[in-house]
């Protein structure tokens, strides 16, 4: 196991206050958040999010991270926790499949499993609770609909995805594709490619940069992934393709916000990372104080955010997505 863990990068911060019981040496409950990757900003301002959530809840945190967002990469880093006794383990999963065994034993074990952002679709089984952000159906259609609204529902567009195994991208993707076949508003745009950045930043680059020598009349790009939505925009602009090429997609307002003000993206979306990590702090801090029990219709109070409600195969959604654009950019700060 260290051995293991010698091989992966992680981050870890710390914030120690009681919270109810535990089988902890310190007689207090833990949670720990494990996301994606190390590197990727949209993590940022989730993991403030959760500690804010557990700090109003009395709760320790633990945040760790691979450095690779692989489908195997977070497996060392669940199997520790599970032998620390965590009461809570809130992760974005890296797959729907590779990381099912070891959070069944976690879950054996009592730990409570809550997937966030990502989730394990077709696998629930294997946690207790999804927070997920949007609506999945909203984000894919949203997406193909901000697409069409920038090239006039016209042309050839290319898809910068993250991993080939992402679950949250590949759900949104296959909604996406489906929007286009049964929808007539876009018969005339057509996916010539979907291409995989790993959601690390250089690959993503390169990878948004042979997209525009490929294909010369390309219209547009649409990265539903904050790391690979900004290397689409860097490429786009080093090109000097802004007002052939459009790129949209999912990122943050602060890494988007440069090439937001000088024209390379006009629009582009997505939900509040810091809302959907407090969710999922409130969440797990409650499963791990035994005061939540989860079944549809359950209503959560989860703190600031008022309350939410348990849907179908236990999911909980933050909110909706925000489109930014040049007129309200500078009104977030995220």
């Amino acid at each position: 196991m260290l051995k293991q863990l010698l091989l992966v990068a992680i981050t870890a911060s710390f914030i120690a206050v009681g919270c109810g019981e535990s089988s902890t040496g310190s007689g207090k409950p833990k949670l720990v958040y494990i996301a994606k990757n190390t590197g990727n900003p949209y993590f940022d301002p989730l993991i403030q999010g959760f500690k804010d959530a557990a700090a109003e809840q009395g709760c320790e945190v633990v945040t760790v991270a691979p450095a690779t967002a692989d489908a195997t990469s977070q497996l060392p880093l669940i199997e520790d926790q599970i032998q620390q006794g965590v009461g809570a383990i809130a992760l974005s999963p890296n797959s729907t499949e590779a990381l099912n065994r070891v959070l069944d034993e976690a879950m054996a074990k009592g730990i409570a499993v809550i997937t966030v952002d990502s989730d394990l679709t077709n696998n629930e089984k294997s946690r207790t609770v999804a927070v997920k952000t949007a609506d999945p159906q909203s984000v894919g259609e949203g997406q193909i609909e901000l697409l069409g609204s920038l090239i006039g529902y016209s042309g050839k567009f290319a898809i910068l995805s993250a991993t080939t195994d992402a679950p949250n991208q590949n759900e949104w993707i296959g909604i996406m594709k489906k929007t286009l076949e049964t929808n007539p508003k876009y018969k005339n745009m057509q996916l010539v490619e979907t291409a995989y950045g790993n959601d690390e930043p250089q690959k993503s680059l390169t990878e948004a940069e042979a997209l525009l020598t490929k294909y010369p009349d390309l219209k547009g790009i649409v990265a539903p992934t904050t790391v690979g939505v900004a290397a689409a925009a860097q490429a786009v602009e080093t090109a000097k393709k802004a007002d052939t090429v459009f790129v949209t997609g999912l990122g943050t307002p602060n890494q988007m916000r440069r090439f937001i003000q000088n024209g390379t993206v006009k629009a582009f979306a997505l939900w509040s990372p810091y809302d959907e990590g407090y969710l999922a702090g409130q969440v797990a801090a409650q499963l791990a104080k035994k005061s939540l029990t989860i079944k549809s219709g359950t209503k959560i109070q989860a703190g600031k955010l008022g309350e939410r409600e348990v849907r179908e195969k236990s999911v909980i959604i933050t909110g909706p997505p925000t489109v930014f654009t040049k007129e309200n950019i500078d009104q977030f700060h995220f």
